[in-house]
C-alpha cells in the first residue's frame, strides 16, 4: 500500500478522521469501522494494526526505531488515535444531546451514510458471483438479527468487563456492527460511558482508572488479534470479506432506522432502549420530509466523495 508523506497537514487529516470514528463510536447502531471505510482508511488502519508483531518486537529489541515506527505505520495510528479519543471525550456529549433530542434527524442521516457506504463497498467488490450473494446475504440477515437482540444486566467484575473490551472493539472495527450497541446488549454500554463522563469532566479515582485500564487492556487484546484475522482476510479472500462486510451494513440498517415508536408521554426517545420499535411515518410532515432530505444528502455526500477518490487515484 502506498502511503503519502508524512507532514503535518496530514497529520491533522488524520485527527481529523480519528475525531469522527470516536463520535461514531458513541452511538449504538453505529461502527468506527463504517466511518473508516467512509473516509478511505479502512485497509490501511488494519493493517496497521495487525503490524503489532513479532517483527516489530524484533526491530525494537535491536534499536531499530524508525524501522519499527514505519513497519506498524506509527505516525498514523497515533494522529487517527489521538482523533479517536477525543471525538469520544468531546463529542459524548453532543452526541447525547442529538440522540435524545433530535433522534430522527441524527438517525436519518447515519442512515444515509451507511446505505451509501454499503453501494461503495459494494462497487469495490470484484465480479460478484453466487458464493459472494451468499455470504454478503448471511451478513445482513446476522447484522439484522443481531441489532434486535434484548439486552442484558451485565455480569460485575473485572474479568466480564476485560471481554467486554475485547468483544466491544472487535465489533467497533467491523463496518456495520456497533461497537457501542454490542456494549448494550452486554450490558455495560452506560457503566464505560459514565465512567469515561466522570474520568473527562476530573471526577477521577482509583476505581475509575482500574476500570479504564481493565477495559482498554480487553480492546487492545481483542484489537490486535482480531485484526490479524482480518487483515488475512483481506489479503486471500478480498471479495468474500467485503461482500460480508456489504451484508453487515445493510444489516445494521435496522437499528438506526430514523423513525422509531413514539415512547408513552413523559418518557425519552432513545435509542439506547431495547424496547424502541421501527415504524413507517404515517404522514409526511415537515419533520418526516426534513429526515429524508438528510438521508439523501448524506448519501449523495458519500457518493460524490467516493467518486472524488476514484478520480484522484485514477490520476496518479
Amino acid at each position: 500500500m502506498k502511503l503519502s508523506k508524512p507532514s503535518p497537514t496530514g497529520d491533522l487529516t488524520q485527527i481529523a478522521r480519528g475525531l469522527l470514528m470516536g463520535g461514531a463510536d458513541i452511538i449504538p447502531g453505529v461502527s468506527g469501522g463504517t466511518v473508516a471505510l467512509i473516509l478511505g482508511i479502512y485497509q490501511r488502519l488494519v493493517t496497521a494494526v495487525s503490524r503489532f508483531d513479532l517483527a516489530l518486537i524484533g526491530q525494537l529489541r535491536h534499536g531499530r526505531w524508525s524501522q519499527a515506527a514505519a513497519h506498524c505505520d506509527l505516525r498514523f495510528l497515533v494522529a487517527l488515535g489521538c482523533g479517536i479519543v477525543l471525538g469520544i471525550c468531546s463529542l459524548g456529549n453532543v452526541m447525547k444531546y442529538l440522540l435524545e433530542e433530535q433522534l430522527t434527524p441524527t438517525l436519518a442521516v447515519f442512515f444515509g451514510l451507511i446505505l451509501a457506504s454499503s453501494i461503495v463497498v459494494a462497487r469495490s467488490v470484484e465480479r460478484w458471483n453466487a458464493l459472494k450473494l451468499v455470504l454478503a446475504t448471511a451478513g445482513a440477515v446476522f447484522a439484522f438479527w443481531l441489532v434486535a437482540q434484548p439486552f442484558m444486566s451485565g455480569a460485575e467484575g473485572y474479568p466480564y468487563l476485560f471481554v467486554c473490551g475485547m468483544v466491544g472493539i472487535c465489533a467497533m472495527i467491523l463496518p456495520g456492527i456497533s461497537g457501542a450497541f454490542i456494549l448494550l446488549i452486554m450490558g455495560k454500554y452506560k457503566f464505560v460511558t459514565d465512567v469515561i463522563h466522570d474520568v473527562t469532566h476530573g471526577n477521577v479515582t482509583f476505581t475509575h482508572v482500574a476500570i479504564v485500564v481493565v477495559f482498554a487492556s480487553g480492546c487492545a487484546v481483542g484489537l490486535l488479534a482480531f485484526s490479524k484475522f482480518l487483515r488475512w482476510l483481506l489479503e486471500h479472500y478480498h471479495g468474500q470479506t467485503l461482500a460480508v462486510l456489504c451484508g453487515f451494513m445493510i444489516g445494521s440498517l435496522r437499528r438506526i432506522w430514523p423513525f422509531k415508536q413514539i415512547p408513552e408521554a413523559g418518557e425519552p426517545l432513545d435509542i439506547t432502549h431495547s424496547q424502541v420499535e421501527n415504524v413507517l411515518p404515517k404522514t409526511l410532515d415537515g419533520q418526516v420530509l426534513a429526515a429524508i432530505a438528510l438521508a439523501v444528502a448524506a448519501i449523495v455526500l458519500v457518493l460524490v466523495l467516493d467518486l472524488l477518490v476514484r478520480r484522484a487515484n485514477a490520476s496518479k
